[in-house]
């Protein structure tokens, strides 16, 4: 963080964050028997795809994870095909008792079939929170789940009501990019800790920029469901999410978000907003620093830089980096 100019935002980088968390993991694992073995599945030439999995194989040794990169198709000759295998390798993951998690390296073959692939990996074993039932958790609000659940046809149970476990369950698993955004707002402050568990962005207008089913969407079903009033701006639409009322005992389903369209603009929106998230993949976008409300907090998501040289000037408590 800098503080060196009166009235400039805070600047701060998401290791500080992190560092919170691999501290946890080191811990945790002392006491294990044995290191948790993670698979890690590259099928491409893809270069980023090469550089995530050489983090990832980095990051695993520093925490003391077992970690095993299969390279396959494309990844390991250009004679073969992007994505050659890699069916075979998921379904022989998942029926190794010595593998404990399985990552994929996407993209691969596009969305369709991509999501396909996403399907076969075990949800007993998916550390990505990709699978369908995962989805269907995030988007319902479902927060813990039993992990015998996890079989072929069973529907998962919940508490909601705190924020550990009850006994025999564990935490249903979240996307890791829209988890890493609000364990960064809850380091900064927006989740407001005295309320309850599931209401602590209550009072909160969130602006999240860019719609997409990788970040945007299930990042806005979250904070919805912790509360926040949350303003989703696509190139062509603005849609707006706020947490179902809760009903009473009969209720047939939980109390999660609900959304409406929205006539609001963007600059509407930011004008109102406690919080601005950008994750816009285009080095030209940026988000005008004018149209800021005083005091916000700013979260870029994107490779490039979505907010404008100036923001700092603008945002009074945090500027968040995430890349």
């Amino acid at each position: 963080m800098s503080t060196d100019m009166p009235g400039k935002g805070l600047l701060l980088k998401a290791d500080p964050v992190a560092a919170i968390f691999r501290d946890e993991v080191v811990s945790s694992l002392k006491n294990s028997e044995r290191k948790p073995r993670l698979v890690g599945i590259l099928a491409t030439s893809s270069a980023p795809s090469h550089q995530y999995a050489e983090f990832t194989q980095k990051q695993c040794l520093q925490l003391g994870v077992d970690f095993v990169l299969k390279k396959i198709g494309a990844a390991i000759s250009e004679d073969l095909a992007e994505g050659e295998g890699v069916e075979e390798a998921i379904v022989d993951a998942n029926e190794d008792d010595d593998v404990d998690g399985i990552m994929v390296y996407y993209p691969i073959f596009g969305v369709p079939q991509d999501h396909y692939l996403q399907q076969i990996v075990s949800p007993q074993k998916d550390v990505e929170g990709l699978h369908v039932k995962f989805h269907y958790n995030l988007y319902h609000n479902i927060r813990f789940i039993s992990p015998r659940t996890l079989g072929p046809g069973s529907t998962p149970a919940s508490t909601a009501d705190a924020d550990t476990p009850p006994p025999g369950m564990v935490k249903s698993i979240i996307p890791c990019t829209p988890l890493a955004i609000v364990k960064c707002l809850e380091h900064v402050g927006v989740y407001n800790k005295i309320l309850p568990y599931g209401d602590r962005a209550y009072g909160k207008t969130i602006t999240v920029i860019n719609h997409s089913e990788v970040v945007g969407r299930p990042l806005a079903a979250l904070l919805a469901n912790d509360g926040a009033r949350v303003l989703s701006v696509d190139i062509d639409s603005v849609q707006e999410y706020t947490k179902r009322p809760r009903q009473a005992e009969t209720r047939k389903y939980h109390p999660h978000h609900v959304v409406h369209p929205s006539n609001l603009t963007l600059q509407e929106c930011l004008a109102i907003s406690d919080v601005v998230v950008s994750a816009v993949p285009n080095v030209n976008y940026k988000v005008k620093t004018e149209w800021l409300k005083d005091g916000c907090v700013c979260l870029n998501i994107a490779v490039e830089k979505n907010f404008e040289k100036d923001v700092r000037d603008k945002v009074l408590r945090h500027t968040l980096d995430l890349i």
